[in-house]
């Protein structure tokens, strides 16, 4: 999973809700490159007094929100769209599981649900559930006394691909699997299902009708995926069969096979597809590593991929070259030392730039190669419909006291950290604010008036109304014993400096640059440090000037001396993801530290490896600050109330914290969950929604910083393909351009 918050690789999944299309709702937090198919992530100022401001706007004649970026897909009609041909699309690893409701599903699991599997709704273009009309001619709530009742029609052409009609039978066994009344079904979830008292047929076979035990306003979440009675009908069915194959699908595409050894999945046209008829005759999910998505969009083994900034900016520097120049050529080659410089200012690896001028010749000339390859490409791009936040533990520690965590929200300028991913992407640079939707959503409005702008007169008041005072006693700290913050369980060994720590504005020169004194291993280095050091700030990836180098320094006039309380200084351990594609996600963690320094917090970067981040940190509560994604749900009344909801004590003594891994929550904000899930009146569940978020900035559990960027690298004469944004894609319409045709202008060009 993306770190970075430039490329969305899924972490592994834990359990949690299913969205409109397959995907989870509620998933486990991307580590900021997301937070999918996982499960996700409050209190109140002092004794709960906390006056929110009054909201504004939430009448029903309100002006909605909009997305801050559209698609970007290269649309055109279906007629300049070529019959034939097989789209190679890039995912991170071949899935686990092909049913989407079990809790190793991840991105991909959810992308072949949406080609082979009906879905009553689905998004558009702003993030709203709609009805699809490929399976749906109505659903709607017909009675609210003395039950919830929701009638579906079914399209009357919509079959499965054995010829089976689609129909009440499907919903029933779905139910009863899903409910969480029969344990032996593995599922990941049962939120909304459980609220389900009956299913029965209505004034025909085409008609279902959907009885509640309790209202439940986020009804047009459930059945969406909707499996066959073969797939839902058994636990063993349920539980294995549809593992790596679905042999009864309803899409516009069936799954032909999964060939493990290929890492690919193989879809190709649903021949009993009542719909309109598909374009491509395949779709082939290859599994490629995020490092080596270039190298596969080159050779033309992929189509399309999602890819980080730094993959972006090489793509977009292929495209503005007239012709590829070596650094090859001239008189007897160039030096040894001027190819290091040229490699590492295009961002070659260490391993590479090192190596001995014959191996780093042939990987340059290769380089070259690749970037001629690239100019048949194009990056598309929009925002994520996921937001990358700051995420503050408030079980232990000084962050406990919400004082100290308002402190940090305080002392953090969001639109500054905005402008740092985004701006350099050509995207709207706008900081989130809310919790619970992003622009464009229904319930989306900026609730973060509720804790105050950046001000660090303000920040530094809560911190000595909490007792942290400039100047006070340190006592002697024991060898291995911590400033603050959870214990740690392991020591995760990393890149990031001696025992994983790093510390913004200390130097890091050798460190960073792999080779010691330069003696040894690297001893052929030529004397080439000036260079090295020149190139080193462009070594990042993204876009030129977007991070800030490693080892920048905090700003000018930082307050002199440390904060101190009983004896111990207010230091925070600030846990990152040390893996390749992390770069963002750094810098934001070195410019988030250097504010923080600013207000007398010293933050140490504490660097553990891509497979311990969650599990072993974010988890397991070993972390006082880290960075994770959270996708948006168009539900935020059920998928994000476990994100939020106030931890509570478990029968065997351990503290049940469902998805909320800051650990901060109250009784409130739950009360508020509850409400809006049970109201089926939509203006009032958005009030209420509005109102929890407003509370949840209160609490300053976790900071929204900004939107994810969504980078797509398509070959150029794909279309109706790329950066869907919120859209769930439309399958069917994707292809290549006929000869001659032309695709529309991207909206986010800049």
């Amino acid at each position: 999973m993306s770190y970075d918050g430039v490329g969305p690789h899924a972490r592994p999944a834990t359990t949690g809700p299913r969205a409109h299309d397959g995907t989870a709702r509620c998933p486990r937090p991307s580590p900021s490159r997301t937070p999918r198919h996982f499960r996700r992530s409050l209190a109140f100022l002092t004794a709960g007094a906390l006056a929110v401001p009054l909201l504004s706007g939430c009448g029903s004649d309100e002006q909605p929100s909009k997305p801050l970026a559209g698609q970007d897909i290269a649309p055109v009609a279906r007629d300049l769209v070529a019959d034939g041909g097989t789209l190679k699309w890039a995912v991170d690893a071949l899935p686990e599981t092909l049913n989407t409701f079990q809790a190793d599903a991840d991105a991909g699991t959810g992308r072949i649900a949406q080609a082979v599997l009906p879905s009553m709704f689905r998004l558009d273009a702003d993030g709203r559930p709609v009805a699809n009309p490929a399976y749906l001619e109505s659903a709607k709530v017909i009675e609210t006394e003395p039950r919830q009742v929701v009638l579906y029609k079914l399209n009357q052409q919509a079959v499965w691909s054995d010829g089976r009609e689609i129909g009440a039978a499907d919903f029933v066994a779905q139910w009863r699997a899903l409910s969480g009344r029969n344990s032996a079904y593995w599922t990941a979830r049962n939120a909304g299902y459980d609220r389900i008292s009956k299913i029965e047929r209505g004034d025909s076979d085409l008609q279902v009708r959907v009885t509640f035990s309790r209202p439940y306003a986020d009804w047009k979440s459930l059945f969406s995926p909707l499996y066959p009675k073969d797939v839902t009908g058994t636990p063993d069915a349920f539980n294995d069969g549809a593992r790596r194959t679905l042999k009864v699908t309803a899409g516009p595409f069936k799954v032909e096979k999964v060939d493990t050894a290929k890492k690919d999945v193989v879809l190709t046209r649903n021949p009993r597809w009542w719909g309109t008829p598909a374009k491509l005759n395949e779709i082939v999910l290859h599994a490629v590593s995020r490092d080596k998505r270039a190298a596969a969009l080159a050779d033309g083994s992929v189509d399309l991929a999602e890819i980080d900034s730094s993959d972006a900016q090489r793509i977009g520097l292929a495209n503005r070259e007239k012709g590829v120049g070596t650094p090859l050529q001239g008189g007897g080659g160039k030096s040894v030392t001027k190819l290091r410089s040229w490699a590492r200012a295009h961002g070659f690896d260490a391993d590479e730039v090192h190596a001995g001028r014959k191996k780093l010749g042939k990987a340059i000339a290769r380089y070259l190669e690749q970037q001629q390859a690239l100019r048949d490409v194009e990056v598309r791009k929009s925002l994520e419909p996921a937001y990358t936040q700051l995420a503050l533990n408030g079980s232990t520690g000084p962050l406990a006291d919400e004082r100290v965590r308002r402190a940090v929200a305080r002392a953090l300028d969001r639109t500054e950290l905005a402008r740092l991913v985004l701006t350099p992407l050509g995207l709207p640079a706008v900081p989130v604010g809310s919790h619970l939707a992003l622009s464009g959503q229904v319930a989306y409005a900026d609730n973060s008036g509720a804790i105050g702008d950046q001000n660090a007169q303000e920040a530094q008041a809560l911190l000595a109304d909490a007792g942290w005072v400039r100047g006070g006693p340190l006592k002697e700290q024991k060898k291995g014993e911590k400033a603050a913050g959870p214990e740690s369980h392991d020591k995760d060994k990393s890149n990031g400096g001696e025992d994983g720590e790093y510390i913004v504005g200390e130097d890091d020169k050798d460190h960073d640059r792999g080779h010691g004194d330069g003696k040894g291993k690297h001893q052929e280095s030529d004397g080439d440090d000036a260079d090295r050091d020149a190139a080193q700030e462009g070594k990042h990836g993204g876009a030129p000037g977007a991070y800030a180098p490693k080892g920048t320094a905090a700003p000018a006039a930082a307050p002199a001396g440390p904060l101190a309380k009983d004896g111990k200084p207010l230091a925070l351990r600030f846990v990152l993801p040390s893996g390749p594609g992390s770069d963002t996600l750094n810098s934001v963690a070195e410019r988030i530290s250097a504010m923080l320094e600013q207000v007398g917090i010293r933050a140490t970067i504490t660097k553990v490896s891509d497979e311990s981040y969650f599990k072993d940190h974010i988890a397991a509560g070993d972390y006082d600050l880290a960075l994770y994604s959270w996708p948006s749900s168009a539900y935020p009344a059920t998928d994000a109330r476990p994100v939020y909801a106030k931890p509570l004590p478990a029968a065997d003594g351990s503290v049940n914290v469902e998805q909320n891994y800051t650990r901060v929550g109250t009784d409130q904000v739950d009360q508020l969950f509850d409400e809006a899930a049970t109201t089926l009146d939509e203006d009032e569940a958005r009030d209420l929604i509005r109102k929890a978020d407003s509370r949840i900035w209160a609490a300053a559990g976790s900071i929204p910083l900004y939107q994810r960027p969504q980078l797509v690298a398509a070959r150029k004469n794909l279309v109706n393909a790329g950066a869907f944004g919120f859209q769930t894609p439309v399958y069917e319409d994707m292809g290549f351009l006929k000869k001659g045709a032309k695709a529309s202008a991207s909206p986010n060009k800049g």
